[in-house]
């Protein structure tokens, strides 16, 4: 007779210290997120990530001569993208670490 074991559930993974920002497309990431630094630290990192996007966007947004260039426009759009997800990256950290706090 096959002895039964019960199913044991499965236990919680600490999630990795360092995480990689989602916009950094590539194998091996060179860009992460240390998901221990301060809060303080985490929310002043996103803030001005997301600051100098918006910077460009108003830039892009009162110029008139880049309106008639979609390639030119384009290429600010990426540029934006990238300093928007690693802004959203790490508000995403931020709002984990807070509610861990709250739930403990």
């Amino acid at each position: 007779m096959k002895k039964v074991v019960p199913d044991t559930p499965a236990l919680p993974t600490k999630p990795r210290r360092y995480m990689a920002l989602t916009s950094n497309d590539c194998t091996i990431p060179a860009l992460l997120i240390d998901t221990e630094a301060p809060l303080d630290v985490l929310h002043e990192a996103a803030a001005h990530r997301i600051r100098a996007a918006i910077q460009l966007l108003e830039n892009i947004a009162s110029d008139a001569n880049l309106h008639s260039n979609p390639a030119l426009l384009q290429d600010f759009a990426q540029l934006c993208v990238i300093p928007l997800r690693d802004g959203c990256d790490l508000l995403d950290v931020l709002g984990r670490r807070l509610q861990e706090q709250l739930l403990s």
